[in-house]
């Protein structure tokens, strides 16, 4: 997640920049941040804006990571300008400089602008058929899961299932709640065993390159956790479908469904039930596999669409022999169930019960409804270049900082593949672009990123999540000035220390929410034996804020110790 001692003055605020004048054990703690996270779209943001920075400022801090929708402020409205003209205020006030959070490519920076920005996933030979003026996906195999209803069993076990856990144990057939036919599977007692599981598996044939929908109805009776329901679709390399679906503890029936693409996959498993349950009960009916077409097709130069014969001898016009290809339902996190037509205008040269191959490109939320961005499409750049120079105007911040973690998909589209490079390499070149448009506004920025997506140690690996390629080596090649802010704590000394090897300045970004101070306090311990560190933030999604004086008064204490007894005030 994302100096020699100067002052740099910018609309009424400074920051400290780290030189050579300062010894290495000095420089550990030089920059002492809080991260905020507020949009500015109504007023109560800027008084708990002034309330955090007053903390901070008692605490010793000289910093504030503002989140927020920043990337856009060139199209803010003017009451949400005068807050963050009010906001710059209390950051001179309380000596905490601005430091603006922008560009998540992994959380879809630019889609606002347009949404065919989105990672596209490629679609290969897809049968529609002509009829009555219009083309139909023409696949009609329907469900691809046996026994989905639930319905054939012997001596407590549901055939067609490679497994489903503990039967008689954890797992039931309940032939007096169902949603539909007469029976359905029921999980309870999981709790009492290791780990809580309650799952079925199932082996489901699909063709390559196909978009899918899977649902099932799901009734959920004093169900704890919630969040340990999951339905998962596996390939053969992990998870192709990371989609998290939420229940109620208790609810009656409800169908509950997600999208995938069958890459180059001919099979995949199928899972559903519980990881980690304590206690309650689920029950599961209809579970579906079906195929669906042109559902959230992205149109962009990296996404291009395809209409050919089913010979492959007649390449198709869009707009002369088949309409715009097209979702008009388009919604990447809740994506329709049905699949689009294509309209075949007059004139056309395909003919009544013809059957075309379509090829194209489609978007997928995951997680939570997370959006990855493409980082090969040109246009996400020049969006870049006028969000900096926006930044640069309305803050003229000394330091920014890239939010660019996470980074769950990519190098399936054209524009990646004609590019010839792995996700490492595309993601290198597009920091050394965005490193290149701050610098293009404030040549003498500081700049600041998010460790995850460099780290070998974290997620800078093969097979991660929808990625098409490895993102090994995405360290190599980005400028060795740019701060790395090192946040996860389980691998908190290798990152510092593969960092710190290869020459670069790091940042510990500590908490997390906890209730205590047991993750703070390993970051100080860690940064001990860092000497590439340049400061410590106190990261909180959660606004999350009473553990904000501690964590100074403990970051105090650390460069004290480490002769460095005051922290760097900033300011004009």
């Amino acid at each position: 997640m994302n100096r020699r001692r100067t002052w740099v003055h910018g609309v009424g605020l400074g920051i400290l920049l780290l030189s050579g004048g300062l010894s290495a054990a000095e420089g550990r703690f030089a920059d002492r941040w809080v991260y905020v996270s507020r949009n500015l779209t109504r007023d109560e943001h800027v008084a708990d804006i002034e309330r955090i920075a007053a903390t901070a400022q008692a605490a010793g801090l000289n910093g504030m990571v503002l989140a927020g929708g920043l990337e856009t402020v060139g199209e803010w409205e003017a009451s949400r300008r005068q807050r963050l003209e009010r906001v710059k205020e209390i950051a001179t006030q309380h000596g905490l400089p601005l430091i603006p959070m922008l560009w998540s490519v992994g959380y879809g920076s630019g889609l606002r602008r347009n949404p065919d920005l989105a990672v596209g996933l490629p679609c290969r030979d897809v049968p529609f058929l002509a009829r009555e003026g219009v083309l139909r996906y023409a696949d009609d195999l329907g469900n691809r899961v046996r026994n989905g209803g639930f319905e054939d069993f012997t001596d407590g076990r549901f055939s067609a299932y490679r497994f489903h856990d503990r039967p008689g144990e954890v797992s039931f057939v309940d032939t007096q709640a169902f949603h539909s036919g007469a029976a359905s599977i029921r999980f309870e007692n999981f709790g009492a065993f290791e780990h809580g599981h309650a799952r079925f598996l199932q082996e489901v044939p699909v063709t390559p390159y196909r978009q899918y929908r899977v649902s099932c109805w799901v009734r959920t009776q004093d169900l704890q956790p919630p969040d340990a329901f999951r339905i998962q679709v596996y390939g053969p390399h992990g998870c192709i479908a990371p989609v998290v679906l939420s229940l109620e503890p208790t609810a009656d029936w409800r169908q509950v469904a997600l999208l995938f693409n069958s890459k180059e996959l001919s099979e995949i498993r199928l899972y559903g039930g519980l990881w980690g349950g304590r206690s309650g009960r689920i029950w599961f009916d209809d579970l579906e596999v079906t195929p669906v077409a042109l559902v959230n097709v992205l149109r962009r130069p990296g996404t291009p669409v395809r209409v050919r014969s089913a010979d492959g001898s007649v390449v198709y016009e869009e707009g002369r022999d088949a309409g715009v290809l097209a979702d008009d339902r388009r919604d990447l996190r809740r994506p329709r169930a049905d699949s689009p037509t294509i309209a075949i205008p007059p004139g056309s040269r395909i003919r009544e019960g013809e059957t075309v191959l379509v090829d194209y490109y489609h978007g997928m939320a995951i997680n939570k409804g997370q959006v990855t961005v493409c980082m090969s499409e040109p246009e996400l750049y020049e969006y870049w270049r006028q969000s900096a120079a926006a930044v640069q105007e309305a803050l003229a911040p000394a330091c920014w900082f890239l939010s660019m973690d996470e980074i769950r998909g990519g190098g399936a589209c054209a524009a990646c593949k004609a590019r010839n490079l792995s996700m490492g390499e595309i993601l290198a070149d597009c920091i050394r672009r965005q490193v290149e448009i701050i610098r293009g506004v404030r040549p003498d920025a500081r700049i600041v990123i998010w460790s995850d997506m460099l780290d070998p140690n974290h997620n800078a690996h093969d097979h991660y999540y929808l990625a098409e390629s490895t993102f090994e080596e995405s360290w190599e090649g980005i400028p060795r000035d740019l701060v790395i802010a090192c946040w996860y704590y389980r691998i908190r000394d290798k990152s510092l220390a593969f960092f710190g090897d290869l020459g670069f300045p790091t940042l510990a970004a500590a908490y997390y929410d906890g209730d205590d101070m047991e993750n703070i306090q390993g970051w100080i311990e860690a940064i001990r034996h860092a000497p590439a560190n340049r400061g410590i933030l106190y990261t909180t999604w959660q606004n999350k804020y009473d553990l904000l004086a501690p964590f100074g008064q403990a970051v105090q204490d650390a460069a004290r110790k480490a002769g460095f007894p005051r922290a760097p005030r900033t300011g004009p």
